[in-house]
């Protein structure tokens, strides 16, 4: 099992799969051209991929964080997958689609069209990629929520799911959570397909370091997945213990002390470096909003980056999270309406 960072050796093209160049992802391909930064085109990405990677039994799946916009993955010539939107991350599953025993051709068309935005939104593979080589017996994509609750002054309740996908019938598994290298608690269960699995009592923590503005405080959660004592699959997720509270009359409570909201709205680009995520820029851009005295962002108007959340954690900000901005009703000729009017038909279609 491992998690790999699969941003090198990748080659472009526009227009046409021909005449490639080499890239390194993040990549935004409207930004070359300053003088028609809204041109409706299409770009196709290829890399290659050993078929060693992996082994029999195994499944190797590809994570995009944001592709913009109308993405298409073909491996060895077939269809793997398709994903529209371009704020939210997705995988394709490619396993039945490798051969084991030599190279293979990734290919990836995004189809950008125009007008498509209020605002500025790049096009092609603009956040990271990832190769993620799993055991049959894994965790779920994103299938762990942490969640804690205060019990009195001194003790906080952690909530754990943990979604898991065991292939084999009757499997005898284990899950195994430890927060900052403590061990928790073990759960046991046996069974097939995906389950989730709750604990809702036995981790406690004792006067946890809170997150706030000022100390923002995290804490990591391990979690593994084990079959016969041996370790199928391992997450890390970084939390933080905070409450919460709004009233109507002394509005913002962050931990019982109230907070002055200084908040400002941020599009996903980087100005003059167009829409391919880089970390620095993005701290950058972190760093000049704290000095205006910001404490709070809201992402205009679509999920940002795993890695401005991660910095916006490590550094202290409150974030609301924007999904989309519309939904029946399109702004623009070629904007996310599109497609979500036809999933709302579809689905009024089969009730």
């Amino acid at each position: 099992m491992s998690i790999t960072l699969f941003n090198d050796g990748w080659q472009f093209a526009k227009h046409k799969p021909e005449n490639w160049t080499q890239v390194t992802l993040p990549h935004d391909w409207l930004i070359y051209d300053t003088k028609n930064l809204y041109e409706t085109s299409i770009g196709w990405y290829k890399k290659e991929l050993d078929g060693s990677v992996f082994n029999l039994g195994q499944r190797v799946i590809l994570r995009f964080d944001g592709v913009y916009m109308d993405s298409t993955l073909f491996v060895n010539g077939k269809n793997a997958g398709e994903w529209k939107y371009g704020y939210t991350a997705f995988e394709h599953d490619i396993t039945d689609f490798l051969n084991a025993n030599g190279v293979n051709e990734l290919l990836l068309k995004v189809d950008y069209k125009s007008p498509n935005s209020r605002w500025y939104s790049g096009a092609g593979i603009y956040r990271d990629v990832f190769l993620k080589i799993k055991n049959s017996a894994h965790f779920v994509s994103d299938g762990i929520y942490v969640t804690p609750k205060k019990l009195d002054e001194t003790r906080w309740q952690v909530e754990v799911d943990a979604e898991i996908n065991v292939a084999t019938k009757d499997t005898d598994y284990e899950i195994r959570h430890t927060i900052n290298g403590k061990e928790w608690i073990t759960l046991k269960g046996t069974g097939s397909g995906t389950a989730n699995l709750t604990d809702n009592n036995s981790l406690i923590v004792e006067n946890p370091q809170l997150w706030d503005i000022e100390s923002p405080n995290l804490y990591t959660l391990k979690s593994e997945l084990l079959i016969n004592g041996e370790i199928m699959d391992e997450c890390e997720t970084r939390f933080g213990f905070r409450e919460l509270s709004f009233t109507s009359n002394d509005g913002f409570f962050l931990n019982s002390k109230p907070v002055r909201l200084n908040g400002v709205c941020l599009h996903h680009d980087l100005g003059s470096l167009g829409a391919a995520v880089d970390k620095n820029a993005i701290k950058r851009q972190l760093l000049i909003l704290r000095k205006m005295g910001v404490n709070a962002i809201r992402t205009s108007h679509n999920p940002p980056a795993a890695a401005f959340m991660e910095l916006t954690d490590e550094m202290g900000f409150l974030v609301m999270s924007e999904l989309l901005d519309m939904w029946e009703l399109p702004k623009t000729e070629y904007d996310y309406a599109r497609f979500l009017t036809l999933g709302l038909k579809k689905t009024q279609l089969h009730g």
